[in-house]
Protein backbone atom coordinates (compact mmCIF):
# COMPACT_ATOMS: atom_id res chain seq x y z
CA UNK A 1 0.00 0.00 0.00
CA UNK A 2 1.38 3.60 -0.61
CA UNK A 3 1.69 5.50 1.98
CA UNK A 4 2.50 8.54 2.68
CA UNK A 5 6.06 9.97 5.55
CA UNK A 6 6.04 13.31 7.18
CA UNK A 7 9.25 15.08 8.25
CA UNK A 8 9.27 17.41 11.17
CA UNK A 9 12.98 17.05 12.66
CA UNK A 10 14.96 19.69 10.87
CA UNK A 11 17.98 18.55 9.50
CA UNK A 12 19.25 16.73 5.98
CA UNK A 13 17.45 14.41 3.58
CA UNK A 14 19.67 12.59 1.39
CA UNK A 15 19.51 9.57 -0.46
CA UNK A 16 21.56 6.91 0.90
CA UNK A 17 22.50 3.41 -1.14
CA UNK A 18 19.36 2.45 -2.20
CA UNK A 19 16.79 4.36 0.67
CA UNK A 20 16.52 7.74 1.92
CA UNK A 21 17.86 8.61 5.05
CA UNK A 22 17.47 11.92 7.47
CA UNK A 23 20.74 13.42 9.23
CA UNK A 24 19.14 14.99 11.84
CA UNK A 25 20.66 18.30 13.54
CA UNK A 26 22.05 16.16 16.89
CA UNK A 27 23.32 13.56 13.63
CA UNK A 28 20.96 10.91 14.40
CA UNK A 29 20.21 8.99 10.91
CA UNK A 30 16.56 7.87 10.26
CA UNK A 31 16.05 6.12 7.14
CA UNK A 32 12.71 5.36 4.72
CA UNK A 33 11.70 2.44 2.91
CA UNK A 34 10.79 4.33 -0.24
CA UNK A 35 9.64 1.71 -2.63
CA UNK A 36 5.95 2.26 -1.86
CA UNK A 37 6.48 6.03 -0.96
CA UNK A 38 3.55 8.38 -2.50
CA UNK A 39 5.16 10.97 -0.90
CA UNK A 40 7.19 12.75 1.76
CA UNK A 41 5.99 16.11 3.32
CA UNK A 42 8.54 18.30 4.59
CA UNK A 43 8.06 20.13 7.56
CA UNK A 44 10.54 22.69 9.24
CA UNK A 45 14.02 23.23 7.85
CA UNK A 46 15.11 20.22 6.02
CA UNK A 47 17.85 20.73 3.44
CA UNK A 48 17.72 18.52 0.19
CA UNK A 49 19.20 18.51 -2.83
CA UNK A 50 19.54 17.49 -6.87
CA UNK A 51 20.39 13.71 -6.43
CA UNK A 52 17.95 13.14 -3.85
CA UNK A 53 15.29 14.69 -6.21
CA UNK A 54 15.92 12.57 -9.28
CA UNK A 55 16.04 9.49 -6.72
CA UNK A 56 12.49 9.83 -5.99
CA UNK A 57 11.66 10.55 -9.53
CA UNK A 58 12.91 7.49 -10.48
CA UNK A 59 10.15 5.89 -7.84
CA UNK A 60 7.48 8.25 -8.49
CA UNK A 61 7.75 9.69 -4.98
CA UNK A 62 6.74 13.39 -4.88
CA UNK A 63 7.88 15.61 -2.68
CA UNK A 64 5.30 18.54 -0.60
CA UNK A 65 6.84 21.14 0.99
CA UNK A 66 5.37 23.21 4.09
CA UNK A 67 7.34 26.55 5.21
CA UNK A 68 7.12 29.40 7.68
CA UNK A 69 4.24 27.66 10.14
CA UNK A 70 3.86 25.00 7.73
CA UNK A 71 2.06 26.97 5.44
CA UNK A 72 1.96 24.87 2.40
CA UNK A 73 4.31 26.20 0.30
CA UNK A 74 4.99 24.09 -2.82
CA UNK A 75 5.40 20.09 -4.08
CA UNK A 76 8.01 18.45 -6.33
CA UNK A 77 6.65 16.33 -8.55
CA UNK A 78 7.95 13.71 -10.15
CA UNK A 79 7.54 12.92 -13.96
CA UNK A 80 4.24 11.62 -14.57
CA UNK A 81 3.07 8.09 -14.40
CA UNK A 82 1.16 8.72 -17.73
CA UNK A 83 1.48 11.29 -20.37
CA UNK A 84 -1.81 11.27 -23.10
CA UNK A 85 -1.92 14.39 -25.70
CA UNK A 86 -5.18 13.41 -26.30
CA UNK A 87 -6.23 13.79 -22.87
CA UNK A 88 -4.83 17.20 -22.41
CA UNK A 89 -6.82 18.48 -25.77
CA UNK A 90 -9.90 16.75 -24.18
CA UNK A 91 -9.11 18.38 -21.22
CA UNK A 92 -8.64 21.64 -22.56
CA UNK A 93 -12.00 21.42 -24.70
CA UNK A 94 -14.08 20.30 -21.97
CA UNK A 95 -12.65 23.68 -19.98
CA UNK A 96 -13.55 25.97 -23.44
CA UNK A 97 -16.94 24.63 -23.69
CA UNK A 98 -19.44 26.87 -21.14
CA UNK A 99 -22.20 24.11 -21.47
CA UNK A 100 -18.76 21.18 -20.63
CA UNK A 101 -17.01 23.03 -17.90
CA UNK A 102 -20.47 24.45 -15.99
CA UNK A 103 -21.45 20.49 -15.87
CA UNK A 104 -18.14 19.25 -14.41
CA UNK A 105 -17.95 22.04 -11.81
CA UNK A 106 -21.93 21.85 -10.70
CA UNK A 107 -20.74 17.30 -10.48
CA UNK A 108 -17.81 19.13 -8.10
CA UNK A 109 -20.26 21.31 -6.03
CA UNK A 110 -23.04 18.59 -6.19
CA UNK A 111 -20.48 15.99 -4.51
CA UNK A 112 -18.92 18.64 -1.91
CA UNK A 113 -23.03 19.09 -0.90
CA UNK A 114 -23.24 15.93 -0.52
CA UNK A 115 -20.63 15.10 1.66
CA UNK A 116 -20.94 18.10 3.89
CA UNK A 117 -24.43 16.91 4.70
CA UNK A 118 -23.20 13.48 5.32
CA UNK A 119 -21.11 14.74 8.03
CA UNK A 120 -24.17 17.02 9.42
CA UNK A 121 -26.07 14.28 9.23
CA UNK A 122 -23.65 11.61 11.22
CA UNK A 123 -24.01 13.76 14.15
CA UNK A 124 -27.42 15.34 13.87
CA UNK A 125 -27.82 11.45 14.84
CA UNK A 126 -25.97 11.74 17.86
CA UNK A 127 -27.32 14.35 20.31
CA UNK A 128 -26.98 17.38 17.81
CA UNK A 129 -29.92 19.14 16.56
CA UNK A 130 -29.32 19.85 12.51
CA UNK A 131 -33.00 19.77 10.93
CA UNK A 132 -32.23 23.36 10.35
CA UNK A 133 -28.83 23.17 8.50
CA UNK A 134 -29.94 19.91 6.87
CA UNK A 135 -32.71 21.75 4.93
CA UNK A 136 -30.57 24.54 3.87
CA UNK A 137 -27.79 22.32 2.55
CA UNK A 138 -31.18 20.36 0.59
CA UNK A 139 -32.04 23.63 -0.37
CA UNK A 140 -28.17 24.21 -2.23
CA UNK A 141 -28.17 21.18 -3.73
CA UNK A 142 -32.08 21.42 -4.97
CA UNK A 143 -30.54 24.85 -6.42
CA UNK A 144 -27.52 23.74 -7.99
CA UNK A 145 -29.64 21.74 -10.98
CA UNK A 146 -30.32 25.89 -11.48
CA UNK A 147 -27.08 27.56 -11.22
CA UNK A 148 -26.58 29.24 -14.58
CA UNK A 149 -22.59 28.96 -14.99
CA UNK A 150 -19.70 28.33 -12.91
CA UNK A 151 -20.14 31.37 -10.87
CA UNK A 152 -23.27 30.75 -9.78
CA UNK A 153 -22.39 27.42 -9.29
CA UNK A 154 -19.62 28.19 -6.59
CA UNK A 155 -22.38 31.27 -5.32
CA UNK A 156 -24.24 27.82 -4.45
CA UNK A 157 -21.26 26.56 -2.80
CA UNK A 158 -20.65 28.89 -0.72
CA UNK A 159 -24.17 29.09 0.41
CA UNK A 160 -24.12 25.72 1.29
CA UNK A 161 -20.37 25.74 3.33
CA UNK A 162 -21.72 28.53 4.75
CA UNK A 163 -24.39 26.48 6.81
CA UNK A 164 -22.17 23.65 7.18
CA UNK A 165 -19.55 25.56 9.06
CA UNK A 166 -22.44 27.38 11.01
CA UNK A 167 -23.10 23.50 13.03
CA UNK A 168 -19.07 23.14 13.96
CA UNK A 169 -19.78 25.46 17.39
CA UNK A 170 -22.28 22.83 18.39
CA UNK A 171 -20.10 19.74 17.33
CA UNK A 172 -16.62 21.16 19.08
CA UNK A 173 -15.91 20.78 22.53
CA UNK A 174 -15.74 23.31 25.46
CA UNK A 175 -13.02 25.51 24.63
CA UNK A 176 -12.89 25.34 21.10
CA UNK A 177 -15.07 28.23 18.84
CA UNK A 178 -14.76 28.32 15.26
CA UNK A 179 -16.91 31.90 14.68
CA UNK A 180 -16.62 31.46 11.20
CA UNK A 181 -14.43 30.66 8.30
CA UNK A 182 -10.91 33.03 9.06
CA UNK A 183 -7.34 32.42 6.73
CA UNK A 184 -4.41 34.01 6.02
CA UNK A 185 -4.01 33.73 8.67
CA UNK A 186 -6.19 31.61 10.87
CA UNK A 187 -7.19 33.25 13.59
CA UNK A 188 -8.06 30.70 16.35
CA UNK A 189 -7.31 26.71 16.63
CA UNK A 190 -10.24 25.26 14.62
CA UNK A 191 -9.43 27.58 11.49
CA UNK A 192 -5.65 27.08 11.79
CA UNK A 193 -6.85 23.12 12.22
CA UNK A 194 -8.77 23.39 8.97
CA UNK A 195 -5.92 25.20 6.86
CA UNK A 196 -3.27 22.86 7.47
CA UNK A 197 -5.75 19.80 7.10
CA UNK A 198 -7.27 21.21 3.81
CA UNK A 199 -3.65 21.59 2.85
CA UNK A 200 -2.88 17.87 3.47
CA UNK A 201 -6.39 16.77 1.12
CA UNK A 202 -4.98 19.57 -1.70
CA UNK A 203 -1.84 17.67 -1.51
CA UNK A 204 -2.19 14.43 -1.81
CA UNK A 205 -4.90 15.01 -4.44
CA UNK A 206 -1.88 16.73 -6.30
CA UNK A 207 0.00 13.09 -5.87
CA UNK A 208 -3.02 11.25 -7.12
CA UNK A 209 -3.41 13.11 -10.22
CA UNK A 210 -0.09 12.72 -11.02
CA UNK A 211 -0.90 8.99 -11.45
CA UNK A 212 -3.08 10.08 -14.54
CA UNK A 213 -2.37 11.72 -17.43
CA UNK A 214 -4.75 15.19 -16.52
CA UNK A 215 -2.87 18.11 -16.11
CA UNK A 216 -3.10 19.31 -13.02
CA UNK A 217 -3.38 22.64 -13.84
CA UNK A 218 -6.57 22.87 -15.93
CA UNK A 219 -9.52 22.72 -14.33
CA UNK A 220 -13.55 23.36 -14.09
CA UNK A 221 -14.61 24.85 -11.03
CA UNK A 222 -11.85 26.99 -9.66
CA UNK A 223 -10.39 29.10 -12.14
CA UNK A 224 -7.05 27.95 -13.58
CA UNK A 225 -4.40 30.55 -12.12
CA UNK A 226 -0.39 30.62 -11.97
CA UNK A 227 1.32 28.84 -9.24
CA UNK A 228 -1.08 26.20 -8.66
CA UNK A 229 -2.67 23.19 -9.28
CA UNK A 230 -6.35 24.46 -9.54
CA UNK A 231 -7.54 21.03 -10.90
CA UNK A 232 -6.10 19.10 -7.14
CA UNK A 233 -8.87 21.98 -5.43
CA UNK A 234 -11.70 20.85 -7.76
CA UNK A 235 -11.53 17.34 -6.08
CA UNK A 236 -10.49 18.06 -2.85
CA UNK A 237 -13.49 19.97 -2.34
CA UNK A 238 -15.25 16.78 -2.15
CA UNK A 239 -12.50 15.07 0.04
CA UNK A 240 -12.35 17.63 3.07
CA UNK A 241 -15.38 16.81 4.85
CA UNK A 242 -14.37 13.10 5.04
CA UNK A 243 -10.29 13.82 5.61
CA UNK A 244 -9.77 16.96 7.10
CA UNK A 245 -13.03 18.03 8.82
CA UNK A 246 -13.70 14.49 10.52
CA UNK A 247 -10.35 14.03 11.67
CA UNK A 248 -10.44 17.59 13.38
CA UNK A 249 -13.90 16.49 15.07
CA UNK A 250 -12.17 13.68 16.68
CA UNK A 251 -9.61 14.76 17.83
CA UNK A 252 -11.16 17.79 19.42
CA UNK A 253 -13.92 15.81 21.01
CA UNK A 254 -11.35 13.25 21.87
CA UNK A 255 -8.99 15.44 23.89
CA UNK A 256 -6.17 14.42 21.61
CA UNK A 257 -5.59 18.32 20.95
CA UNK A 258 -5.73 20.70 23.67
CA UNK A 259 -5.20 24.57 23.40
CA UNK A 260 -1.64 24.06 24.11
CA UNK A 261 -0.76 22.53 20.77
CA UNK A 262 -1.59 25.86 19.47
CA UNK A 263 0.48 28.79 19.52
CA UNK A 264 -0.50 32.76 19.01
CA UNK A 265 1.48 35.02 17.03
CA UNK A 266 1.09 38.10 15.01
CA UNK A 267 -2.39 38.08 14.93
CA UNK A 268 -2.11 34.43 13.91
CA UNK A 269 -3.30 30.96 15.55
CA UNK A 270 -0.82 28.31 14.53
CA UNK A 271 -0.51 24.71 15.40
CA UNK A 272 2.83 23.75 17.45
CA UNK A 273 5.39 20.79 16.36
CA UNK A 274 3.60 18.23 18.63
CA UNK A 275 -0.16 19.63 17.28
CA UNK A 276 1.06 19.43 13.60
CA UNK A 277 2.49 15.88 14.52
CA UNK A 278 -0.72 14.83 16.12
CA UNK A 279 -3.07 16.04 13.46
CA UNK A 280 -0.55 14.52 10.70
CA UNK A 281 -0.65 11.14 12.26
CA UNK A 282 -4.27 11.27 12.43
CA UNK A 283 -5.04 12.26 8.89
CA UNK A 284 -2.46 9.28 7.76
CA UNK A 285 -4.20 7.09 9.37
CA UNK A 286 -7.66 7.99 8.27
CA UNK A 287 -5.79 7.70 4.46
CA UNK A 288 -5.27 4.10 5.13
CA UNK A 289 -8.67 3.30 6.24
CA UNK A 290 -10.52 1.41 3.79
CA UNK A 291 -13.92 0.94 2.53
CA UNK A 292 -15.93 -2.00 0.34
CA UNK A 293 -15.93 -0.45 -2.95
CA UNK A 294 -19.79 -0.77 -4.79
CA UNK A 295 -17.90 -0.94 -8.10
CA UNK A 296 -15.29 -2.55 -7.85
CA UNK A 297 -16.30 -4.93 -5.76
CA UNK A 298 -12.94 -4.92 -3.12
CA UNK A 299 -11.86 -3.01 -0.68
CA UNK A 300 -9.95 0.32 -1.27
CA UNK A 301 -8.33 2.87 0.99
CA UNK A 302 -9.81 6.20 1.51
CA UNK A 303 -6.00 7.43 0.10
CA UNK A 304 -7.09 5.35 -3.56
CA UNK A 305 -10.74 6.99 -3.60
CA UNK A 306 -8.93 9.77 -4.36
CA UNK A 307 -7.03 8.73 -7.34
CA UNK A 308 -9.85 6.82 -8.55
CA UNK A 309 -11.70 10.22 -8.44
CA UNK A 310 -8.97 11.34 -10.83
CA UNK A 311 -9.47 8.17 -13.14
CA UNK A 312 -13.42 9.18 -13.19
CA UNK A 313 -12.69 12.06 -14.47
CA UNK A 314 -10.01 11.17 -17.16
CA UNK A 315 -12.58 9.05 -18.11
CA UNK A 316 -15.40 11.09 -19.01
CA UNK A 317 -13.89 13.54 -20.58
CA UNK A 318 -12.19 10.84 -22.92
CA UNK A 319 -15.50 8.65 -23.39
CA UNK A 320 -18.42 11.18 -22.93
CA UNK A 321 -19.09 8.59 -19.78
CA UNK A 322 -20.66 10.78 -17.05
CA UNK A 323 -18.94 11.65 -14.21
CA UNK A 324 -20.81 11.05 -11.12
CA UNK A 325 -18.38 12.70 -8.01
CA UNK A 326 -17.36 11.24 -5.35
CA UNK A 327 -20.60 10.95 -2.80
CA UNK A 328 -19.89 9.02 0.69
CA UNK A 329 -22.15 6.26 0.38
CA UNK A 330 -21.12 4.79 3.82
Amino acid sequence: MDRNYHIFSDGCLERHNDTVRLVTLDDEKKYLPIEKAEAIFLHGQIDYNTRLVSFLNQHGTAIHVFGWKDYYAGSIMPKRGQTSGRTLVEQVRAYDSTARRTDIARKFVEGSIHNMRANVSYYNSRGHEFDTELASLDAAADRLTEADGVQESMGVEATARRAYYSTFDSILPDGFVFNGRQYNPPTNEVNSLISFGNSLVYANVVSAIRATALDPAVSYLHEPGERRYSLALDIADLFKPLLADRVLFRLLNRKQLTPADFETDLNSCLLTEDGRKTFSKAFEETLEQTIEHPELNRKVSYQYLLRIEAYKLKKHLLTGEEYVPFKRWW
